[in-house]
């Protein structure tokens, strides 16, 4: 490898993880309002598999480098940027994280406090912000009210029972085997319910004497999303923000109408693309909150830049906590 060009994760074409090849690509540089980070550490999130497998709506075509996160060093920056080089950041990057330089822009980066590790950073945008934005931005959820987080024990649900337990919600959390629910449980959830074994809806409603839970945050999908209604209480509503069962969820409007139901919808890139400023309203006081240790960044894996598609494999097949990132 030259001086000149830097390690990448290619998708080369849409299909299985094995399109996941490593390649040289010329080491970018930054722009009017952007940085160049030396990556330490890449999140990987399950859009980037969706993004791998082509059904990702608007996604990126092939060739591509997928990597919406990173955490690393500012080692290059352009015009109007006020980072100096060796700021420790992490920054929302869209595309080309799986490498060992990307590009962001400045508006789109955090500060990285010294005691947090950059694979813990990289934890953090993604994850924190999805939650944060569907609990309190589009969710609107209140102390006191009890809340519904599917896979509670992966990125943005080990985010969201953080998230909801600092605000004083009563957490219902599943997932599915008994470690993952002890991690939910370690962050805070009050109740945890293994789906694999039993109906989640009728543990909620045997728990909560049949008034059912004020508010779901459903990334799954499907059969999740349909049995997630019959969860709600009167006036609750379902915050959904992914589809990782590959299926839609159904909505009978006419249960919306006689129960005062609520189906929200949130996509953080396409929000992010709309109306940056309030997507970014809660990452203050997540900084401010992760820095004094208030909330744990999960890591739950951690594997090789080279090593992407084992990576994406592991994610697939449910076989990790926390959040999973690539290191080069």
């Amino acid at each position: 490898m030259s001086n000149d060009t830097m390690r990448t994760i290619e998708v080369t074409e849409f299909g299985y993880s094995d399109v996941l090849e490593p390649r040289e690509r010329p080491i970018p540089q930054p722009g009017e309002g952007e940085v160049r980070i030396a990556v330490e550490a890449a999140g990987i999130n399950y859009a980037d598999v969706v993004q791998r497998q082509g059904a990702y709506p608007g996604g990126p075509e092939p060739p591509f480098v997928p990597g919406m996160e990173a955490a690393g060093t500012v080692d290059a920056v352009g015009p109007g940027v006020e980072h100096e080089v060796g700021d420790r950041v992490v920054a929302m990057v869209g595309n080309g994280g799986y490498a060992e330089y990307a590009i962001s822009s400045e508006s789109r980066l955090f500060d990285v406090p010294e005691r947090v590790s950059f694979a813990e950073a990289a934890a953090f945008p993604v994850q924190f912000l999805t939650a944060h934005n569907c609990l309190h931005e589009w969710g609107g959820l209140e102390s006191g009210e009890r809340v519904l987080i599917h896979a509670a024990a992966g990125g943005v649900g080990s985010a969201a029972v953080q998230l909801a337990s600092d605000a004083g919600a009563e957490i219902f959390a599943t997932a599915s085997t008994q470690a993952k629910l002890d991690l939910a449980s370690d962050l805070g959830a009050d109740h945890t319910i293994n789906y694999t074994e039993t109906s989640f809806a009728d543990e909620i409603q045997d728990a909560t004497d049949g008034q059912g839970v004020d508010m779901v945050l459903d990334g799954v999908g499907g059969e999740t999303f349909d049995e997630s209604l019959e969860c709600l209480s009167h006036f609750g509503r379902v915050v959904a923000y992914g589809a990782a069962s590959g299926m839609p969820g159904s909505i009978d409007t006419g249960t919306l109408l006689f129960a005062n139901h609520s189906v929200i919808g949130f996509h953080l890139g396409q929000a992010m693309a709309r109306d940056p400023a309030r997507i970014l309203r809660g990452a203050p006081t997540i900084a401010e909150i992760a820095e004094n240790a208030d909330i744990g960044l999960t890591v739950g894996a951690r594997f090789d830049l080279e090593d992407a598609a084992d990576a994406h494999d592991a994610i697939q097949n449910r076989e990790t906590t926390g959040k999973v990132v690539l290191e080069p």
